[in-house]
């Protein structure tokens, strides 16, 4: 199969991140990486997710607002240059909200209640039927940022299917009414990096959870997280064999070690016996601290000069105003309320 990279540079790329932490390893190994290669690539819009942050965190909206910046000084430290990528915030994008009202006229609750991963959401926060509404209606706000840009490619994770294929639905509902098309369906950009499991190797990797790597932790941070990372529990002693499934380390090992030859020395030395796992975590940690040394040093530049990072998303957000509030005006001429 054609590899999805090389596709033409007409192609329209959408991706984001909701403002409610500063951004952890998992997200430099799923997203960013690839986002920083994109950038090149296509035309590209990154949008901070302000808004879809506090579907559920309304009743502490300083964890959004004070990540906000946090967010954008990731991305530039990365590798995300605002030149080639452009940064919005999506509360400064009023089409976006309006959008998000006309679509939900189009899509059921029972439909709603229907996608997985708002189901496996609901179940993980423990909802039950005290859902904010804002949280079930997640994947119409989503819908209306995806259109709304005509995005055509959309780089999402396995678990984030149903939210496309909702989009598309709605896509079609309206390009129905208007007997033409109006809105552009995109299709699913999957990543074939790693998914990183948690530090604990419990849970999936989460920024509420504290489970994570930052992508400015300190070499402190860094050493206590690995450290504590889940090996193999019935790797008892040093001359003993040990197990590579689950062993976090060595997922990270995969993940991270730019000598892939090496790493797999290192996991049949442990499978046949003779190698301790705080070796292996000290191979491990070198790698991390060697990694995300330069990308800590970034973000803290970034950071110590906030105007800049104003600045990046004021620019983003006032262009992609204007391209936000032409789809609008399209859509509500579909349902005939373009008066004047």
């Amino acid at each position: 199969m054609k590899d999805q990279l090389t596709t033409p540079k007409s192609e329209i790329i959408l991706t984001g991140d909701r403002a409610t932490g500063p951004l952890h390893v998992g997200h430099f190994i799923g997203s960013l990486k690839q986002r920083v290669t994109l950038q090149t690539q296509h035309e590209q819009t990154i949008l901070v997710a302000d808004m879809q942050g506090l579907t559920d965190n309304a009743t502490n909206p300083s964890k959004v607002s004070s990540n906000i910046l946090n967010v954008v000084a990731d991305y530039l430290a990365v590798g995300i240059d605002p030149k080639l990528t452009t940064i919005c915030l999506q509360s400064q994008l009023p089409a976006l909200a309006e959008l998000t009202m006309y679509y939900s006229n189009l899509v059921t609750i029972s439909r709603l209640e229907r996608n997985p991963t708002v189901k496996s959401e609901i179940q993980s926060k423990g909802f039950e039927r005290s859902i904010p509404a804002g949280f079930l209606t997640y994947p119409i706000s989503q819908a209306a940022d995806i259109t709304a840009f005509r995005a055509s490619l959309i780089p999402v994770g396995d678990d984030q299917l149903p939210m496309i294929e909702q989009c598309n639905e709605v896509a079609r509902k309206v390009n129905s009414l208007a007997g033409k098309e109006i809105l552009t369906e995109c299709r699913p950009l999957l990543s074939h990096a790693p998914r990183l499991p948690s530090t604990d190797g419990k849970s999936k990797m989460s920024k509420s959870m504290g489970n994570t790597i930052n992508l400015g932790a300190s070499e402190k941070e860094i050493t206590k997280a690995v450290k504590s990372m889940y090996t193999d529990p019935n790797h008892l002693r040093v001359e003993d064999p040990g197990n590579i499934e689950g062993n976090v380390v060595f997922t990270y090992l995969d993940a991270f070690h730019p000598d892939t030859q090496y790493v797999e020395e290192l996991k049949q030395h442990y499978q046949r016996g003779g190698l301790g796992d705080g070796t292996t975590k000290k191979v491990l940690e070198e790698c991390l601290q060697e990694t995300l040394r330069p990308i800590r040093e970034k973000r803290a530049m970034y950071l110590a000069d906030k105007e800049q990072l104003i600045e990046v998303l004021r620019t983003g957000s006032e262009r992609s105003r204007e391209k936000t509030a032409k789809v609008l005006h399209d859509v509500k001429g579909v349902f005939g309320l373009n008066l004047f």
